[in-house]
């Protein structure tokens, strides 16, 4: 008999093992930041793609740095190609916006006012939303009552008739 609980009980602690290995898989992918560092040669442009669901929040921050001049040309681009934001000659920027429509946007540093190479520093956050809440709250939001249900149900399945 207690040979056959202990064998009950490890399979329990084995499933709720998997299950909070599975829920950090989730969670691990809710949120995103990129850090990425990039030329902009004199007189050229260069473009980065993000794609993005309706209701995230992103977060576009950069640095330019330069010999004489640490500014650049910026402007998002959104979906249909509409210009959603611009910045002229910008050496700093921290843009946050909320994505009304899922899909590829385009970020355009532009380069072409100057001969000289640019080193541009960019971060961008994207964090997703359900429901109006945070992906991140949401889900544990979900877990609980999913505990909670689950305790309950033990508890109820334990007492004896």
């Amino acid at each position: 008999m207690g040979d056959c609980l202990l064998m009950i009980s490890s399979k329990k602690v084995l499933a709720c093992l998997l299950f909070i290995a599975a829920l950090l898989g989730i969670f691990s992918q809710l949120a995103s930041a990129t850090t990425t560092q990039f030329s902009v040669q004199g007189g050229a442009e260069v473009l980065k793609t993000i794609s993005l669901a309706t209701d995230d929040h992103v977060l576009i921050k950069f640095t330019i740095v330069g010999q004489t001049e640490s500014t650049i040309d910026f402007y998002v681009a959104d979906p249909h190609g509409n210009v959603m934001a611009e910045f002229s000659r910008q050496g700093d920027v921290r843009y946050p916006f909320v994505c009304n429509e899922g899909g590829d946007y385009v970020l355009h540093f532009s380069n072409t006012f100057s001969p000289e190479s640019k080193l541009v520093t960019l971060d961008y956050e994207i964090e997703h939303y359900l429901f109006g809440l945070p992906q991140m709250l949401f889900l544990t939001l979900v877990v609980v009552v999913i505990c909670v249900a689950a305790v309950a149900v033990f508890i109820l399945m334990g007492k004896p008739r």
